[in-house]
């Protein structure tokens, strides 16, 4: 699965992005990780991860990944050091119906 982390100018996703990765590789899980900033959607994103500082942007950024599921971090997900809560985070958003937030 590829998942790509967007946030304002990429630094903060940088690091969501990095512990999910390790979270994902401990639990099994074959995604391919990328952060990035909001100006910066891949296309081809199975799932796109906000920053909730710019939830404003998730329709947006829908209409550029038409494919993606589109959901937006919770408040607490930069303090996530291990990142497993955002895995489960991204397992629950993948499973959700497209459109869901």
């Amino acid at each position: 699965m590829r998942i790509q982390v967007i946030c304002g100018a990429g630094a903060s996703s940088t690091f969501v992005a990095a512990r999910l990765r390790r979270a994902a590789l401990a639990a099994g899980s074959d995604w391919e990780v990328a952060a990035a900033p909001a100006d910066d959607v891949d296309p081809f994103a199975d799932v796109i991860l906000l920053g909730p500082h710019i939830a404003a942007l998730r329709e947006e950024i829908g209409r550029q990944a038409p494919r993606a599921r589109v959901a937006v971090l919770p408040e607490d997900a930069f303090t996530d050091l291990d990142g497993r809560r955002i895995h489960a985070f991204v397992v629950a958003a993948d499973s959700a119906p497209k459109g869901t937030p």
